[in-house]
């Protein structure tokens, strides 16, 4: 299945400790855990804890806002935009140095059964079976209609086809998720 989507029409969820807001952008069941693979956009008012995730594997990406710190025991990240940075959910961070209004990209995975991988990409790509695609910038033909910033699609088992820019600034976020 494929599940065009933009921002604006994602439903909102707070954040347990009122730093942000969720729009889950898919969440694919599993019969044994909450999900197999999940993907979401947050917005970033505060820093705070992250939530855990015991047996996830997370890639968190940087779309909008100031760089900020991932910090956590010996963990000492900078945040940059468009750079995908993968975690496991059980490690216990923070987010500092939130100065204004940012956004990010979340994705997670139960380890063991599924992994992703995200990447900015300028050209034409043939996505895997399952994922999410993300306009940055520009416009881009996604399962044959055309998206624009802040729009994209996500697919379950139904290959969308190749992705293809249609603007000579077109930035896309590409997160491919590998069923192991």
């Amino acid at each position: 299945m494929i599940f065009p989507f933009s921002f604006d029409t994602l439903p909102v969820s707070r954040w347990k400790n009122g730093g942000g807001e969720t729009r889950e952008i898919i969440k694919v069941p599993s019969p044994d855990a909450p999900f197999l693979w999940r993907a979401s956009l947050a917005t970033l008012n505060a820093d705070g804890p992250f939530s855990l995730f015991e047996g996830v594997d997370r890639v968190i990406m940087l779309l909008e806002g100031g760089p900020l710190w991932l910090r956590g025991n010996e963990i000492n990240h900078q945040l940059e935009r468009w750079q995908p940075w993968a975690f496991a959910g059980e490690w216990p961070l923070r987010s500092e140095g939130i100065a204004g209004a940012g956004l990010d990209f979340n994705i997670m995975t139960r380890r063991g059964r599924a992994s992703a991988s995200v990447q900015v990409v300028s050209s034409a790509h043939p996505p895997a079976q399952e994922g999410v695609a993300f306009v940055l910038q520009g416009t881009w033909e996604l399962a044959g209609k055309q998206c624009h910033t802040r729009s994209g699609i996500a697919w379950q088992g139904d290959c969308p086809g190749i992705v293809l820019p249609c603007s000579d600034d077109a930035l896309l976020l590409l997160a491919e998720i590998s069923i192991l």
